[in-house]
């Protein structure tokens, strides 16, 4: 029981930040119908970004993540509008092929400046327990990257029901054609959600990246950005709740698959499982909400005029 339950607490704990990373994604999704590939790539270069300043620079850590996110937005706003808006947003191939290159770009570009050695990257949240029972221990890291998630999903709702940049959003998401003829300005609209997005997505990176079992390094992101993407596509990929949803699921279901290992090495009728392949249950669920739901838990269904 208690190995159980320090599982079910590393699942919901990482499961937050796959959520996060998810909120991202579905950001840009609802906008334009797209998955941004390079997301990952932009949250890890906001998280570098975040270690200079606080690392290397001195900056108190909070001051600096926050000071990231401001120029991971600003980079990403003008992404948008050098490379992405000249083309036609209904043509998806052009874009996919641009978000893929600038995954590649930005992966080498940070390789190139951090080298590949991990760094031991400052903690955003107290060290220490809050509590402990045998084997079952909840970090104050745990606490804090489950609570933030939630405020961020809190604060993402108010902005996007209750503010008119919100709504200008929603109905560029909704409709493009039918908000140009309203009067909203889509292209700056649209740069907002590349801009919020991948605001999101540095405090992702940094949440993700703060636990004191892990080390930053310019290729933490890719196997993040797998379980992410399959958590947005079973929550829904246009759906804030259903990506909240979805990642807590996604780091659920990876700490079961760790459990099962650690029970496949104790008992011998069960073949022996490795950490390794727990990747496989990101292409799990991807087929499976592929083949039997593939608008998601709580995302909207395509209707289609016959």
């Amino acid at each position: 029981m208690q190995l159980f339950l320090a599982r079910v607490i590393d699942g919901l704990s990482n499961g937050a930040a796959y959520a996060a990373i998810a909120l991202a994604l579905v950001l840009i999704y609802k906008a334009t119908t797209l998955i941004n590939f390079a997301q990952g790539s932009l949250a890890m270069l906001g998280g570098f970004v975040t270690y200079v300043f606080a690392s290397e620079q001195g900056v108190p850590i909070w001051i600096a993540l926050f000071i990231s996110m401001l120029l991971s937005g600003l980079l990403a706003a003008g992404l948008e509008r050098t490379l992405i808006r000249p083309f036609d947003p209904s043509d998806h191939l052009p874009l996919v092929i641009i978000t893929l290159g600038l995954l590649l770009g930005i992966d080498s570009i940070a390789g190139v400046i951090w080298r590949n050695d991990p760094r031991a990257f400052p903690g955003l949240f107290p060290d220490g327990d809050v509590f402990t029972w045998g084997t079952t221990t909840l970090r104050w890291y745990d606490v804090g990257v489950i609570v933030s998630v939630l405020i961020m999903v809190a604060l993402l709702e108010l902005l996007l029901n209750k503010t008119k940049i919100g709504l200008a959003f929603r109905a560029v998401s909704s409709n493009l054609e039918s908000s140009r003829l309203v009067g909203i300005k889509v292209g700056q609209t649209l740069m907002f959600g590349w801009a919020l997005a991948a605001a999101v997505g540095t405090l992702a990176a940094v949440l993700y990246i703060s636990s004191p079992i892990r080390q930053i390094e310019p290729t933490f992101m890719l196997r993040v950005l797998i379980f992410s993407t399959a958590a947005a596509a079973l929550g829904g990929l246009d759906s804030i709740k259903g990506a909240l949803i979805g990642g807590l699921i996604m780091g659920l279901l990876q700490a079961f698959f760790g459990y099962l290992s650690g029970w496949s090495k104790e008992w011998s009728w069960m073949p022996e499982i490795g950490n390794e392949l727990n990747l496989a249950t990101a292409f799990i669920v991807l087929l499976f909400v592929l083949l039997l739901k593939p608008a998601g838990l709580f995302g909207t269904k395509g209707i289609e005029r016959v």
